[in-house]
């Protein structure tokens, strides 16, 4: 599969699949937005699909995520992927972050993954966004500073467990 930077392909396809997008979100069904990230080369499906994870989003989806977070080539789809991994919360998703946030080209992407690390509360995240203060870009290091703070709170005060144990979801 190859995917675009195009926001809209094929209008008819892409307006098939944002209905269906509809009727899976309101059933839950979190498997058929997965496939929509791996199989659709749209950018317009693969970023509703990403979003959508935000709150359909469990476990099962962070392998997925990561892969759009480290290989997806628009840094739109790659942002959305991280901001949502930093909505779910969960700590499976700090090691792809922090590859971002090292790694990433673009300097929308390193900081909103530097922002899910402070979203997801982790300890272990503390080394890449303490490297992240060096970053280039403004705000990379702001995000990262934010996080930082984020996780000198949740040590200090002992709020324990990711953003998902802290804020459960109904």
């Amino acid at each position: 599969m190859k995917y675009t930077s195009v926001i809209v392909d094929d209008r008819e396809h892409c307006l098939e699949v944002m209905s269906r997008m509809e009727e899976e979100f309101k059933k839950g069904d979190e498997r058929f937005f997965i496939k929509v990230m791996q199989d659709e080369p749209s950018l317009v499906l693969r970023v509703h699909a990403v979003t959508i994870l935000a709150d359909l989003g469990s476990q099962a989806a962070i392998p997925t995520l990561s892969k759009v977070l480290l290989n997806d080539p628009d840094p739109l789809v790659r942002h959305e992927a991280a901001f949502t991994m930093g909505q779910i919360g969960l700590a499976s998703a700090v090691g792809p972050l922090e590859e971002a946030v090292l790694k990433d080209k673009d300097p929308i992407v390193r900081h909103e993954s530097a922002a899910a690390l402070g979203s997801i509360g982790s300890q272990l995240a503390k080394g890449t966004l303490e490297k992240a203060m060096s970053d280039p870009d403004e705000l990379v290091r702001n995000s990262a500073a934010a996080s930082l703070f984020n996780l000198e709170f949740l040590k200090t005060y002992e709020v324990g467990g990711t953003a998902r144990d802290r804020a459960p979801r109904p």
